[in-house]
């Protein structure tokens, strides 16, 4: 029988030591516990990490303790509420120079890094990922009220003052060409590219809405299908995106959302 894994993170708060901010969120531990009662209903074996327990180390290692133990048909699903940022991309795999990153307690985790960790996994394990924070390639020169996106001075100062960290972490890292994804991921992301992904004092607004698509696990339909309507029910200004890496495998595509 498939087993399933899952990781919940949320971080109300960031490390204001490597920031120069705590980042203040409101709804990111709630859409992480609401997850995980989500996931645990459906019989995944389910970890929690927030705010300081949610470090770039712990991550990771959740990360490569799930690959070494996922084989094929098993499903792994990953969460993240908090900021999301960026930082220049010194390995040219960006068309727009930016790498993206999520930022964790301790300090930003960068793309290369999760490309390289899903790359871990085996061919034919299926992660679905849901993401409620930005990951714009615009990202606004001010934080909007009650969105999930560090401002782009603070990101350029926590840029500068740790650029041999970043630098490094993305040199020892290969480019998305050199660590091919064998595994099938289905991202569905808060926001488009261009937007933020608001917050709120009990969930966030994706969060929110995919609860009440999820109605309890009444929803039936695919991971596309769940997305389409979240995106129906959540203001223009807003919608989510929806993404394959890796090997397609239709079987999964096709199945119910988040079925083992």
């Amino acid at each position: 029988m498939a087993q399933g894994q899952a990781l919940h993170i949320g971080l109300n708060h960031i490390d204001a030591r490597h920031y120069g901010t705590n980042g203040e969120l409101f709804g990111c531990h709630a859409d992480a516990q609401d997850m995980q009662d989500l996931s645990t209903n459906l019989g995944y074996s389910a970890k929690l990490l927030l705010d300081a327990k949610a470090t770039a180390d712990n991550v990771q290692k959740e990360l490569q303790t799930a690959a070494a133990a996922l084989e094929p048909g098993d499903t792994f699903l990953l969460t993240y509420s908090g900021h999301g940022g960026q930082v220049p991309d010194t390995n040219g795999d960006e068309p727009d120079g930016r790498d993206e990153t999520w930022c964790l307690y301790d300090r930003m985790l960068v793309d290369d890094e999760l490309y390289a960790l899903y790359a871990a996994f085996a061919p034919g394990v299926r992660i679905a990922i849901l993401s409620d924070s930005c990951h714009s390639g615009t990202v606004t020169r001010e934080l909007d009220l009650g969105g999930r996106c560090l401002p782009v001075k603070t990101l350029e100062r926590v840029y500068a003052e740790h650029h041999a960290l970043y630098d490094a972490i993305q040199g020892k890292h290969p480019t998305r060409d050199e660590a091919p994804v064998e595994a099938c991921i289905v991202l569905i992301s808060g926001c488009q590219d261009n937007q933020t992904s608001a917050d709120g004092d009990g969930n966030g607004l994706f969060t929110e809405h995919l609860k009440k698509v999820w109605h309890d696990g009444s929803f039936k339909g695919t991971l596309h299908r769940l997305r389409g309507r979240i995106a129906a029910t959540m203001p223009p200004e807003q919608t989510p995106n929806y993404s394959v890496v890796g090997k397609h495998d239709r079987a999964f595509e096709r199945a119910q959302a988040f079925a083992l």
